[in-house]
């Protein structure tokens, strides 16, 4: 992916999150990995967003959506409004209950880019350090998450500079070994991780996401 092009792809996906009506409220916005460093091009895109729950359900929207599309959970796990205006974009999990991270991925991403998106109800930094620690614990080494990360948006506001950091190539990270063994990680297994998390990372294709809650 041409990183100008991935870089206005970013830039869409802000403004989306800041003027659009969303399945689910979205707090933070951060890109990490090759887009990060500054990689030109790129093979893939990686985005992270910190989502909220939603405080009030809708009963009568619940029912609404299960009888007209067959999905559950409309207006609980995400927002009726924004289904009865995109009832193209809804998205259900394995149980048939409206999964927000794919509603999300449907609403924000084109399904031919290269782009994985992460979704999670807590922060990008809080998750790094847990999702460090369950792959680990269960040698799940491609579960990792790239820590080399940068905040785009959050609690209602753009970095103000951010993204014309990104673009210039501004941001210094070290090699994801070295990122890994800053957390703990000892050498020779944050070498195994690495490996396995490039090999699972080529085996994607398209536009991927990923929920997850911590």
């Amino acid at each position: 992916m041409d990183r100008d092009a991935a870089l206005d792809r970013v830039e869409a996906i802000v403004d989306a999150v800041e003027s659009e009506t969303l399945p689910v409220p979205v707090r933070e916005v951060w890109v990490y990995g090759d887009v990060a460093l500054g990689l030109d091009p790129l093979d893939r895109l990686d985005v992270y967003v910190t989502k909220d729950i939603l405080l009030r359900g809708d009963g009568d929207a619940a029912a609404e959506f299960e009888a007209s599309h067959g999905v559950k959970g409309v207006g609980k796990s995400v927002r009726a409004e924004w289904a009865r205006e995109n009832p193209d974009l809804l998205r259900a999990n394995s149980n048939g209950y409206a999964a927000p991270e794919k509603c999300l991925a449907a609403h924000l991403l084109p399904d031919d880019e290269p782009i994985h998106l992460e979704v999670c109800n807590a922060s990008f930094e809080d998750n790094v350090t847990q999702r460090l620690k369950g792959a680990m614990a269960r040698e799940k080494y491609e579960q990792i998450l790239d820590p080399r990360g940068v905040c785009l948006y959050a609690d209602g506001q753009r970095s103000p500079n951010a993204m014309e950091k990104l673009r210039n190539g501004e941001f210094a990270f070290p090699t994801l070994t070295g990122a890994l063994e800053m957390l703990g990680v000892e050498s020779d297994e944050a070498n195994a991780a690495v490996e396995a998390m490039r090999e699972y990372r080529a085996e994607q294709t398209g536009a991927t996401v990923r929920g997850d809650v911590v």
